[in-house]
């Protein structure tokens, strides 16, 4: 992972992201010189996605706020954190009160500067410690002015992107890796998932896989309610569980969220994980708790069956949303470990088979010789295992889940699978 963590740390941490604009094609760029055969895709602003449209794209060069006698009081290109996201443009001279009505602090963390965006009403803003804004308040009086620099455009035929890159398994089930590309610089919040992503991908690129690998890079939520949109059918035929990666890179705690109803092979090999990796203090958060874009994939008439994996969740550590967040608390270790639980996550469901019917309703077993054509009072406990077997083929049951479900032996549920998959009943 080292690899990658140096590459977040030194190239990735520095770029401005945003929903939009360049900051996301640029790094996306730098995913694509590591892994060429990541794909990167746009949708249009202003395109439809499910009850959303995807938003004017944002770019910015420079802002800035001087002082009355010309000095850079607040500077864009010393932290990106200063800027709120999707600012409009403003060239204007503002008094002490009417710009401190656009500036943004955290009095509980004097030292933070705060991550603020405003994606769906055009206003502007600035972001400072509250030890900044004190220093402000005390050498400034209401008389004093300033001039206030943004210099930011909105592009209303432009164009939200996002990676897509694809590793083929034997089988058509697939195993979904999504993280998010739209933050600036944070490093726990933002870098950890694509970081943890990429040496994934380099891990798992050499194998052979007994299942598709997909990994996404979008922005959050509108990214992933797009990429829904146009890949909805297709993900819901194929995907049989999958993982969303926030968080990822602390060295404090293990965590996870479970996909709606706790009962997805995501969610089951995530426990698998830890007890296989021998991590016994770890936290479980209720899917009460959602934030990021597992919201999206359990989503009712989505219902992709995605889980989350952290380290320390977000909004559950006080660096979070501010620029204290940053790889003195993201750390090698703290990504390895991070790495080492997505791997073995993914491991696990590779290694499982998941049995998935692929006959609408009862199929007619008479004419494939699996059940008797005469009609008795008896039928023999090998075509009753059949079709109990199909009952929990849908394709989040394991084989080891359904040999428990129907009271038969890992060994008579391999058979079973075997014969049922001669006969094009079911899919692995």
């Amino acid at each position: 992972m080292k690899k990658f963590y140096d590459l977040g740390k030194n190239i990735l941490f520095p770029i401005c992201r945003s929903l939009t604009g360049n900051g996301v094609r640029k790094t996306l760029k730098i995913i694509k010189k590591n892994f060429p055969i990541l794909k990167i895709k746009k949708i249009k602003s202003s395109t439809k996605a499910f009850d959303w449209s995807i938003p004017s794209e944002w770019n910015i060069s420079d802002a800035y706020v001087l002082d009355k006698n010309g000095l850079k009081i607040i500077d864009f290109s010393v932290n990106n954190l200063h800027l709120v996201g999707y600012s409009e443009p403003v060239n204007k001279t503002f008094t002490k009160n009417e710009l401190f009505k656009n500036m943004h602090y955290l009095q509980n963390q004097p030292e933070a500067i705060p991550y603020i965006t405003s994606y769906y009403k055009k206003r502007w803003g600035f972001c400072i410690s509250y030890n900044q804004f004190k220093k402000f308040q005390k050498k400034y009086s209401v008389k004093d002015n300033f001039k206030v620099v943004i210099q930011s455009s909105f592009k209303k035929n432009g164009y939200l992107n996002y990676g897509e890159l694809v590793l083929p398994g034997k089988s058509k089930q697939e195993i979904l890796i999504s993280t998010y590309i739209c933050h600036p610089s944070m490093a726990n919040n933002e870098l950890s998932g694509p970081m943890v992503s990429m040496g994934l991908i380099d891990y798992f690129k050499a194998k052979k896989l007994s299942k598709t690998l997909r990994f996404i890079f979008i922005p959050e939520t509108i990214g992933s309610i797009a990429y829904l949109s146009k890949n909805l059918d297709y993900l819901k035929n194929n995907v049989i569980g999958g993982y969303n990666l926030s968080c990822i890179g602390d060295d404090r705690q293990h965590s996870c969220m479970f996909s709606k109803y706790h009962n997805s092979p995501s969610d089951i090999a995530m426990i698998e994980a830890y007890k296989k990796l021998k991590i016994n203090n770890y936290k479980i958060y209720s899917f009460l708790k959602r934030g990021s874009d597992e919201r999206q994939y359990n989503s009712p008439g989505i219902d992709l069956p995605i889980t989350s994996i952290f380290r320390t969740k977000y909004g559950e550590y006080p660096e979070y949303h501010t620029s204290l967040d940053n790889f003195n608390l993201v750390t090698l270790k703290g990504l390895t470990g991070g790495f080492n639980v997505a791997k073995k996550s993914i491991e696990v469901i590779l290694e499982n088979i998941y049995p998935k019917f692929k006959v609408l309703c009862e199929p007619q077993m008479g004419k494939r010789g699996l059940y008797p054509l005469l009609s008795t009072k008896t039928k023999s406990k090998l075509i009753i295992s059949y079709m109990d077997f199909l009952q929990y083929s849908d394709g989040s049951n394991s084989l080891k889940k359904i040999s428990n479900l129907i009271n038969v032996s890992d060994e008579a549920s391999k058979k079973i699978n075997s014969t049922l998959l001669k006969n094009n009943l079911i899919s692995n």
